[in-house]
C-alpha cells in the first residue's frame, strides 16, 4: 500500500460516512445515514489484494454514496500506539488515494470486545460471531465518532503520526 500522497483531506459536514474496522484479513464497513443520527453494520469484507480491494472500495463509495471514511485506529490501554497502529494508518493514507475522500482516524480501543460480547449475548455459534464481528466493531467505531463529533471539544486524530 505504500504511503501516497494524501489529496483531498476537508472534512464534509453533511452526507454518509463509512466507518471501518481495519484487518489485514477482514474489513469490518458500517454507514450512518446522510443525516449522520444513526449507523448501520453494512458487510465484512475479506480481503483480495490492492487491486480488488480498491474496486471495492471504490464501488462501495459510488453505491453508497460515501462522503468520507473513519477508520478505527488500535491504540494500547496505556495510549502507546503499535505496529497495527501503523498498519491503520497506511490503510487510511491508502483508501484516501484510492478513493479521493476525506478519512479520519478514531480511536477503536474495546470495539471489538464490545462486538464479540454482545454477539455472545445474542448467543451466535463461534461461526457465526466470526462473520459478523468486524462489521459489528465498526458500527461502534462509527457511532462512537459521530457522538464525539458532536462536541465543541473533539479534534480528530491526526491521519499521519
Amino acid at each position: 500500500m505504500g504511503n501516497p500522497d494524501t489529496r483531498n483531506f476537508e472534512w464534509p459536514e453533511t452526507g454518509r460516512i463509512a466507518g471501518i474496522d481495519f484487518g489485514t484479513v477482514r474489513i469490518g464497513v458500517a454507514v450512518c445515514d446522510p443525516s449522520r443520527k444513526w449507523t448501520s453494520p453494512l458487510e465484512t469484507y475479506s480481503r483480495r489484494g490492492d487491486d480488488l480491494d480498491a474496486k471495492y472500495f471504490q464501488r462501495l463509495v459510488a453505491e453508497n454514496q460515501i462522503m468520507g471514511w473513519v477508520v478505527g485506529l488500535p491504540i494500547h490501554c496505556d495510549g502507546r500506539e503499535s505496529q497495527k497502529s501503523t498498519e491503520a494508518r497506511d490503510f487510511a493514507l491508502w483508501l484516501n488515494h484510492i478513493t479521493d475522500l476525506p478519512v479520519r482516524l478514531f480511536d477503536e480501543r474495546y470495539t471489538t470486545a464490545l462486538a464479540n460480547r454482545m454477539l455472545r449475548d445474542a448467543d451466535l455459534s463461534h461461526k457465526k460471531r466470526k462473520k459478523q464481528v468486524d462489521k459489528i466493531a465498526a458500527h461502534f467505531i462509527l457511532e462512537a465518532y459521530l457522538e464525539s463529533a458532536r462536541l465543541p471539544s473533539f479534534h480528530p486524530l491526526p491521519l499521519e503520526d
